[in-house]
């Protein structure tokens, strides 16, 4: 009966715990195409150009996640094996994203909208697109050792 009490005080404890400092995690991709122009996303619910990405499924090993996206997202064929870059924390609401950087070569899509991406284009990192957020830039940037990471998305 102790255990009991101590497993209820403990899911307790961890449901609170949640629900006062909840944190979500992501992952985010500099996916290149043959060429070294980075993969960009136009969101049916955000404006400007983001990278691609999402959230990470329970259990789900980010790198495994960031290809699932890609592959939902923007109809991913072929990519290299993801290549860990960065983990980033930011401020959504209330709820505190980690997003883990990837980056990926040689990425080769088969892009139809959806409801969720509605346009995508490959760019020259050193020519970004008109819109393109300024996170997604300053990531682009440090990548390219051009700024040091901040660790802030």
């Amino acid at each position: 009966m102790n255990g009991l009490i101590s497993r209820a005080a403990l899911n307790f404890y961890v449901t609170l715990r949640a629900l006062s400092s909840p944190v979500a995690f992501g992952v985010s991709a500099l996916a290149f195409d043959r060429d070294g122009r980075v993969l960009l996303v136009r969101h049916s619910y955000q404006p400007g150009w983001m990278l691609p990405g999402g959230g990470v499924g329970r259990a789900e090993r980010p790198a495994d996640a960031i290809k699932r996206e890609l592959f939902e997202e923007v109809g991913l064929m072929r990519s290299g094996t993801p290549e860990f870059i960065a983990l980033y924390t930011r401020n959504a609401g209330w709820v505190t994203n980690h997003v883990a950087l990837y980056r990926l070569v040689d990425v080769e899509i088969d892009f139809k909208p959806n409801l969720e991406i509605r346009a995508v284009t490959f760019a020259d990192p050193r020519n970004l697109p008109s819109g393109t957020t300024p996170p997604v830039a300053r990531r682009i940037q440090e990548l390219d050792a051009a700024l040091p990471r901040t660790g802030y998305w």
